[in-house]
């Protein structure tokens, strides 16, 4: 099985010209092909991949995480800061441009490779095969902060069954003499939804410096929000599928019904009037397309991995331009919740949801049950992207460990277990006194910093590396039709220039992190940096890796693992006469050696 053993080792499999190198002799093409027979060896070993029962589970599943917990609260504030409907301008196009093709790329990288980011990646540009190990890097730094934000929806849906409600005034043991029952412009008051946040709930210390205790309460409520993770996902997509038939379409009830009721509430008309009505001055500035772009990264999920972990998981022959409308229904609930709650978009962060929303409900008919419904659609909202984060890991480990972790761990369920508790000790931090500052700092340097380097480099490796040209013919080998003359011309020039700019904007553009009007202090920032490192670092990491175990002079090896094709045609010209037997492996044709 040598191509399938070169395809799974090595991933050599790119076709670049690089003109200024000599081509490595034929005696390096045979020490290459000896080393990746080596190091892939253990790929004979995994069984027929699972696939989605119904396409209709792998669309629901992409539906469920586009509106995460981080657009309901971000997609409305950049709507307010950046000028209203006119934010939509810029968010279109750049959808069209940009959130669009890039999402027809990786749907089209995982579904051909059959494998998670790491492998998938690997495959398409050996170079840079660190982009991958990054996507997992983020996607488990990200899973164990990100859940404890499913912890808070958890607390806050038990604490709704109380009449009244504990944030509805402040007669309580925790609020302080500047509590007040309704919302002031005063900055020396507080509400009691915001009390009941600050000082019930977190119980949150004066700053990073002071650690306080672990909150018992919360890490009891952590542990039970990934027992629930644990047995949505144990099952793979067999489980996954079935579960998101509820958690990705129960949301857009509540919201529906949210939509309606919020009508009626002061200031809301108001609030939907502004996020229609545009304010085209604002598209003059070149941070509001910067962010619209950014934005689309964060609404499609473009550099986390998870598209292609969940197209790993499609038919081989399963046509993906019909999934690319995923992007467009994605945009859809993202622009429908920016209308929702755009009355009180001047709110950013976990403040909009967990205090804002409480105190619209306090002063609510029936708040209980309203208070119920909302948080609920939190933890389904939760609940979605979590799987996805989480399916990367295990897709990404099974893909590259599956000999060693079924002899360590037996069955698969086994390993999920395993993966989910080591991240549920990783997010205890953020269940401490202290955790509300420990969630900004791994957000604002992980979602925001190290995303957008890696979505560069990702790019770069499949779009210029790899070749429009290979990418096209691998969709016509799937589906009977290559990628059109749009698509061809967005993944060539219009994306890597975009990315680009946008990468260097991030950078000019950056702004240390901060929650409120506490700024995090010099060694916390650098602490936020070493976070942000260390998912980038494996980009680097991964190069090096590749010119350490390859053999010849380092030219050499940035010209095999840049332009694999050109050896696996090679090796067909010169053993054609020893076989006429041939093995094919999703398009990689290689002459099976009997010698």
């Amino acid at each position: 099985h040598f191509c399938f053993a070169v395809n799974q080792s090595m991933h050599l499999l790119t076709n670049v010209k690089l003109s200024s190198l000599s081509e490595p002799s034929e005696l390096l093409y045979t020490e290459v092909r000896a080393t990746m027979l080596t190091q892939g060896a253990d790929a004979d070993q995994e069984p027929t991949r699972p696939t989605w029962s119904r396409q209709i589970e792998f669309t629901l599943a992409g539906i469920g995480c586009a509106v995460g917990l981080g657009n309901v609260w971000r997609f409305p504030y950049l709507c307010y800061r950046s000028g209203g409907g006119a934010f939509l301008v810029p968010y279109l196009l750049m959808l069209v441009v940009l959130g669009i093709p890039l999402l027809y790329m990786e749907l089209t990288v995982g579904q051909y490779t059959r494998r998670g980011p790491v492998l998938a990646l690997a495959t398409v540009c050996p170079l840079l095969k660190g982009v991958g190990i990054a996507s997992v890097a983020i996607s488990f730094i990200m899973c164990t902060y990100y859940n404890v934000v499913i912890t808070w929806a958890l607390y806050y849906l038990f604490s709704s069954f109380q009449a009244p409600l504990p944030w509805q005034n402040c007669n309580n043991t925790w609020n302080t003499p500047n509590c007040t029952n309704h919302a002031t412009n005063s900055s020396y008051s507080s509400t009691a939804s915001q009390e009941f946040f600050k000082y019930k709930m977190l119980e949150q210390t004066s700053g990073v410096e002071d650690t306080g205790v672990l909150r018992w309460d919360l890490f009891l409520i952590l542990i039970l929000a990934w027992i629930l993770i644990y047995f949505c996902i144990f099952k793979g997509v067999k489980s996954t599928g079935k579960v998101v038939y509820f958690t990705a379409l129960f949301p857009y009830v509540i919201l529906i019904a949210l939509l309606i009721n919020n009508a009626q509430l002061p200031g809301a008309l108001e609030g939907i009037k502004f996020f229609i009505v545009p304010v085209w001055d604002e598209l003059l500035s070149v941070e509001v397309w910067v962010n619209a772009a950014a934005q689309i990264f964060n609404s499609i999920g473009i550099g986390f991995g998870s598209l292609m972990a969940m197209s790993s998981y499609n038919d081989f022959n399963n046509n993906i331009l019909n999934h690319s409308h995923l992007s467009l229904r994605r945009i859809a609930c993202t622009v429908i919740n920016g209308a929702l709650t755009s009355y009180m978009s001047y709110y950013t962060g976990p403040g909009l949801v967990y205090v804002v929303y409480p105190q619209a409900f306090a002063n609510m008919p029936v708040a209980q049950l309203w208070a119920v419904l909302f948080f609920f659609m939190l933890l389904c909202l939760g609940l979605d992207s979590e799987f996805a984060m989480v399916e990367v890991m295990v897709t990404s480990l099974m893909d590259q460990f599956y000999k060693d972790v079924i002899h360590i761990f037996k069955k698969k369920e086994l390993f999920v277990l395993a993966v989910c508790f080591v991240a549920c000790l990783f997010g205890i931090p953020c269940v401490m006194q202290v955790g509300i500052y420990v969630f900004q700092l791994l957000d604002h340097y992980t979602a925001i910093v190290s995303i957008m380097f890696l979505a560069f480099f990702e790019v770069m490796a499949v779009c210029w590396i790899y070749g429009v040209k290979r990418l096209s013919a691998n969709l016509e080998e799937m589906n009977g039709n290559k990628a059109n003359i749009f698509f061809r011309l967005c993944w060539l020039i219009v994306a890597p220039v975009l990315i680009t700019v946008i990468l260097i904007f991030s950078i000019i553009q950056f702004k240390p992190a901060r929650y409120g009007k506490y700024v995090f202090p010099p060694w916390a920032q650098g602490v936020g940096w070493i976070i942000a490192l260390a998912s980038i670092i494996w980009i680097p990491l991964g190069a090096i890796h590749t010119l350490w175990v390859l053999p010849g002079s380092i030219m050499e090896v940035m010209y095999i693992s840049c332009s694999y094709t050109l050896y696996c045609q090679k090796y067909s010209l010169t053993h054609q006469n020893h076989s006429r037997s041939s093995n094919h492996f999703h398009g990689h044709k290689c002459i099976q050696s009997h010698t």
